[in-house]
């Protein structure tokens, strides 16, 4: 396993060598936001990260440098945990914030009981239908593409693995939750599958992933440590 505090000892031929970052992604940036961040911060293209985070998620983001790019794949295929909240009684287009709340439910009288009890049916192996206002392909078309030209299309559902989905506390309507899941789980389709269990609507109010892996957030550091780090380490030498 890599060594967790490596960004803290790097020198500017190394990120052609290969070097793991490890970002707390900022809230509302793309995840290919901070990729072009730091391309142009280390002066190099070879640069990608290891798992998308929606612009309205924030958290852990491994960016690998160099000849570590061959390790993208290893690192996206690893467990992931998210923090976050649900908010019951509305449902939106995109499963989240992006669009706004729409077919608003009283959720009075949903017991806090049904709320746990309802965890259950999204634990263990699952089918999950990806969120129409996603990255995915469909005969080579991205299908939020299609979704904001507003053509219906039928997504399969693909098979996850959700080990842990625990409601940690209860602020009607909004439930804030841990999940420890599969590659490949969109956390909104969770949020929103959740909801219609219980027959009010949900949707994804905020998000925050915390591990993929045996990385943590708590060992990240925001774009601008990454920057001071970078300039540090390189004696001030980078290129424009």
């Amino acid at each position: 396993m890599l060594n967790q505090s490596f960004y803290l000892n790097h020198s500017e031929n190394k990120y052609e060598d290969g070097q793991v970052l490890l970002i707390d992604k900022p809230y509302k940036w793309t995840s290919f936001d901070v990729i072009r961040s730091v391309r142009k911060l280390i002066n190099i293209k070879k640069v990608g990260h290891a798992g998308t985070l929606d612009p309205l998620a924030t958290g852990l983001l491994i960016v690998c440098t160099g000849k570590f790019t061959k390790r993208i794949n290893e690192f996206m295929a690893q467990e992931k945990e998210y923090t976050g909240t649900i908010t019951l009684g509305a449902t939106t287009p995109t499963f989240d914030l992006e669009s706004a709340p729409v077919n608003n439910k009283d959720v009075s009288g949903i017991a806090a009981e049904q709320v746990h009890a309802a965890t259950a049916q999204f634990t263990g192996n699952i089918l999950q239908v990806p969120p129409m206002h996603s990255a995915i392909k469909k005969d080579g078309v991205r299908v939020y593409e299609l979704a904001r030209r507003g053509e219906s299309i039928e997504l399969e559902p693909r098979k996850l693995f959700i080990r842990q989905f625990d409601i940690v506390s209860i602020e009607m309507p909004v439930l804030h939750f841990k999940v420890v899941c599969s590659t490949g789980t969109y956390i909104r389709s969770l949020a929103n599958d959740f909801g219609a269990a219980l027959g009010c609507g949900g949707y994804l109010s905020s998000l925050r992933r915390t591990a993929i892996g045996n990385f943590r957030v708590e060992n990240a550091v925001n774009m601008e440590e990454l920057e001071n780090q970078v300039r540090a380490n390189m004696g001030g030498t980078q290129k424009g």
